[in-house]
């Protein structure tokens, strides 16, 4: 029987002739027919449940591999820039050893108190104490702090600073607090506040 006439004997065949357990009595269009419906099935339940995790395997690695690129090209930039990185920094560091070696080795603490006097009484203010605190030793310096309260309008007060701030001498000023001295007369004031000078730490450095 040919392939046509075994479909021709389809239209005649009804559903309830068919014997599933006799598979191989079914007309050959039957046979085709079923076998490339379980084919279609068997395709398409690989791929929902074996190909498609493949394909989300393969998105992952995918943009893996974009970030990993990225992380490549960055690194090798920073690779070719590595010795110029290198010699920025020995520079800033050589520059940075210099600055510090040009403080003093020793903190002139009668010659700094001096300017600190000359410039408050210049500036017209009255002191009421000069202290000088502990020192505190930093890897590369060591520094001096000194409490000074005085009194004076605020301009003499701005004055005062301001001259501080200038001195040859590294004088750095923290903490200050300004209160009037008396409640009838709100032009005079006290200022409390920290002057802090540095010296050279030669034993830091050879640490």
């Amino acid at each position: 029987m040919s392939f046509s006439q075994s479909l021709e004997s389809l239209k005649k065949l009804e559903m309830s002739d068919l014997d599933f357990n006799n598979l191989g009595a079914w007309p050959a269009a039957l046979k085709v027919i079923f076998g490339a419906i379980i084919f279609a099935a068997l395709v398409f339940l690989g791929y929902h449940f074996h190909l498609k995790e493949l394909q989300a395997d393969l998105d992952r690695v995918e943009a893996q591999e974009v970030a990993l690129r990225q992380e490549f090209r960055d690194k090798s930039e920073r690779a070719a820039n590595l010795d110029a990185y290198r010699a920025q920094l020995e520079e800033i560091e050589e520059r940075f050893g210099t600055l510090l070696k040009q403080l003093p080795t020793d903190t002139e603490v009668p010659g700094l108190l001096e300017d600190i006097t000359q410039l408050g009484l210049g500036s017209g203010l009255e002191f009421e104490s000069i202290t000088l605190q502990p020192e505190a030793a930093k890897q590369f310096y060591i520094e001096l702090p000194i409490r000074i309260v005085v009194q004076g309008t605020y301009h003499d007060l701005a004055t005062f600073v301001s001259g501080v701030a200038g001195l040859p001498r590294i004088v750095t000023l923290h903490d200050f607090n300004i209160v009037p001295v008396t409640e009838g007369n709100p032009n005079l004031l006290k200022m409390n506040i920290l002057a802090r000078t540095y010296r050279y730490n030669e034993q830091g450095d050879n640490q």
